[in-house]
């Protein structure tokens, strides 16, 4: 007998969609990709694979159940969510069993991890905003930064630039964020 290769799917639209329909090959996919690293979790905070098991389980019903609610919006990264979800999960186990001084060393290494990731993502974003503000040119990398970096208001930014009133100075910065959007998102 010859197998099928199956596809697997990488984009995080197409996880959600094989979630949706119930696709074996995502859940497998899914499994393999973020088990490790949840198990990691569960192990290094004074649990076993068993535990690392039934909390991944458990998050992925919930996943699947938010996926199937049609309400659900991923404001992450696929993994990022499933972490989440594991390591709240495995806090409220922990508090249960009353492993509060576990539970305060486990919350502050998982929050600087997670700090860590937001970070590096953070910096990628401003650097990326950096390099679209310094192709935007004059004077709207002025206005921009002058509205959104030094909160200046409308009316001193009219000043500055010598518009007749607020309304020419807002639309002028209307016009300048059209501008940025377009170098920013490529």
């Amino acid at each position: 007998m010859s197998k099928e290769k199956r596809h697997t799917p990488s984009d995080e639209n197409e996880l959600l969609a094989g979630i949706l329909k119930g696709d074996t090959d995502v859940l497998d996919s899914l499994y393999k990709t973020n088990f490790p690293t949840i198990a990691r979790l569960i192990i290094n905070n004074g649990g076993d694979i068993d535990d690392a098991k039934d909390i991944f389980q458990e998050s992925i019903i919930i996943l699947y159940e938010k996926v199937c609610s049609g309400s659900f919006a991923l404001n992450s990264k696929l993994k990022t969510f499933l972490y989440s979800v594991s390591r709240n999960l495995w806090l409220k186990k922990l508090a249960k069993k009353g492993v509060y001084t576990r539970l305060d060393d486990f919350e502050e290494r998982v929050l600087v991890e997670e700090d860590i990731e937001i970070h590096k993502e953070r910096d990628k974003q401003f650097s990326m905003m950096e390099d679209a503000l310094k192709k935007l040119g004059e004077p709207c990398r002025t206005i921009i930064e002058d509205f959104y970096i030094h909160n200046m208001n409308m009316q001193d930014i009219s000043e500055k630039f010598g518009y007749t009133n607020t309304d020419n100075a807002k639309n002028q910065k209307y016009k300048c964020l059209q501008r940025l959007k377009k170098l920013y998102f490529g």
